[in-house]
């Protein structure tokens, strides 16, 4: 059964850094691109980074580019998203999801197989 869970979000007051996970069972995960997405109340999902399998290339949005930085470990089958320099506009529930490829713009249609999602709230 193929299922991805995050994990790693909470509050944090502005500047400070988070890490979330996406743990994949029931697949190996470097075979996928990995995208992280996220949604806040009231605004649609939209894509925040992505790393593609193989060759480990990461597209940033311009909205975290120096902040996020993706990673994974192949060793336990997960992905990472360090989060730092953390803003209340970054306060939303982050997802992960398995694709094809990564490009920039990326839409969750493009991405098939999503976790639940954890929150992050960003505030002092």
């Amino acid at each position: 059964q193929v299922q991805l869970v995050e994990s790693g979000g909470g509050l944090v007051q502005p500047g400070g850094s988070l890490r979330l996970s996406c743990a994949a069972s029931g697949f190996t995960l470097e075979h996928y691109a990995i995208g992280w997405f996220r949604q806040a109340p009231g605004k649609e999902r939209e894509g925040v980074s992505c790393i593609s399998s193989y060759d480990g290339n990461t597209y940033n949005a311009d909205s975290v580019k120096g902040r996020f930085t993706t990673s994974r470990d192949n060793a336990k089958n997960t992905v990472y998203l360090q989060m730092n320099s953390l803003k209340p506009e970054d306060t939303a529930v982050y997802y992960c999801a398995t694709g094809d490829f990564c490009r920039p713009d990326a839409r969750p249609y493009e991405f098939e197989y999503w976790g639940q999602g954890t929150q992050v709230t960003v505030s002092s």
